[in-house]
């Protein structure tokens, strides 16, 4: 049953949808229901191609793209499968990609399916923020590199990449490249027309905006290669019919972020993490201080394990992430934690706090308080913990 009182912090997996989107949504569930192809046929598959339009207008101007270089998905899953596997398709100088080793699953899962059809892949280490080397960057693309996809910002640890610097490098290169901004869209600034980066992923759950609606920016002249077969929807990239009403939605929300909202988030983050680094001993910030997602704080709490921090805030109201192998189904720890260096103990007693739109100040400074107390609670019991004076 749904706790009413709970304070949600796992907004980088998803977000309560905004009513306001929803608003914007609901015609086309109950009005306006017909297909975007139909507008050669009748009004209102006319009405309806009109709105997708508009939606992508709003879309791909917020990264500073035009209409045509935006095309609908049904998230940032299907979006990096495109970007990798259509850019596999169509390449001409030879099977080689290379991504960072910190990449979500949906990049670094690709590249192990490319991997298994004989192409071949450069994993770049981070270094202990996570970012990339730009150096072994420029020594990895070579004559045979098809791509290079290297995420904004971290999933995780919320670190945020230079990416006009590794685009620029691409660009000198002759290399297409591909980043992953699912979670920094409209939090923090692209521009297509500065950023030479050629593939954009994006995605509408972790804006406030519906799930199951992505969509994948690909500059003009990127040939892109159709990855899955159908129709001719999406200028004949992605088959099959459009969400309507999750573009609508998408688009909405997009819209309503602000400025001084991103503010918010940054202030409840360092506040976050200020009160954790004073108050609580033994704890490791994961990620880089300042260049980081406004609403991400990551903090590993040594000698306990996540999985049973999660558990008891989820007992006093308070849902967050770990990066514990009990909480992944692959009973691996963070990939992400191992990539900068981190060891199993850190790895297992990582916490991801993840802020949104109906967070605020109150809730951080509560969980925070109820933090210490389980905190010191599990440790005093954890036969790894030191043994106080």
């Amino acid at each position: 049953m749904l706790n009413e009182n709970q304070v949600y912090m796992d907004n980088s997996a998803a977000t309560r949808l905004d009513e306001k989107v929803l608003d914007a949504m609901k015609p086309y569930f109950f009005e306006q229901y017909a297909v975007a192809t139909s507008e050669f046929a009748y009004s209102q598959g006319i009405e309806v191609s009109e709105a997708l339009e508009g939606a992508r207008t709003v879309l791909s101007g917020k990264l500073g793209g035009t209409p045509e270089e935006f095309i609908f998905t049904s998230g940032s899953t299907e979006s990096s499968n495109i970007a990798l596997k259509g850019m596999a398709i169509t390449a001409k100088k030879g099977k080689h990609l290379v991504i960072s080793k910190i990449e979500d699953f949906p990049v670094l899962n690709s590249a192990k399916a490319l991997e298994k059809q004989g192409y071949s892949v450069t994993y770049l280490d981070v270094d202990s923020d996570g970012f990339i080397d730009l150096e072994a960057l420029e020594k990895a693309i070579t004559d045979e590199t098809f791509l290079v996809s290297v995420q904004h910002a971290n999933q995780e640890i919320g670190t945020i990449q230079g990416i006009a610097a590794i685009g620029k490098i691409c660009k000198e290169k002759g290399v297409p490249f591909h980043t992953d901004a699912t979670h920094t869209f409209g939090r923090v600034p692209i521009d297509v027309k500065k950023i030479p980066v050629d593939l954009i992923t994006v995605a509408a759950h972790t804006i406030h905006g519906p799930k199951g609606i992505g969509g994948l920016f690909v500059r003009k002249g990127t040939k892109l290669g159709k990855w899955m077969d159908g129709g001719f929807q999406e200028f004949d990239l992605r088959a099959g019919l459009e969400n309507i009403p999750g573009a609508i939605g998408f688009a909405r929300a997009i819209e309503l972020i602000t400025d001084d909202e991103t503010e918010k988030l940054r202030e409840m983050r360092d506040h976050i993490i200020d009160r954790i680094l004073a108050e609580i001993p033994d704890v490791t910030l994961n990620g880089h201080r300042e260049q980081r997602l406004p609403q991400n704080a990551n903090i590993s709490f040594h000698y306990i394990e996540g999985e049973s921090i999660t558990l008891h805030l989820d007992m006093h109201g308070y849902a967050v992430s770990t990066g514990s192998a009990c909480f992944s189904r692959s009973l691996e720890g963070s990939h992400v934690i191992f990539g900068i260096g981190g060891d199993h103990e850190r790895a297992h007693g990582s916490i991801r706090f993840t802020l949104g739109r109906y967070n605020t100040m109150e809730e951080v400074d509560g969980i925070v308080d109820r933090l210490a107390e389980i905190v010191d609670e599990l440790r005093s019991i954890s036969p790894l913990a030191p043994e106080k004076d």
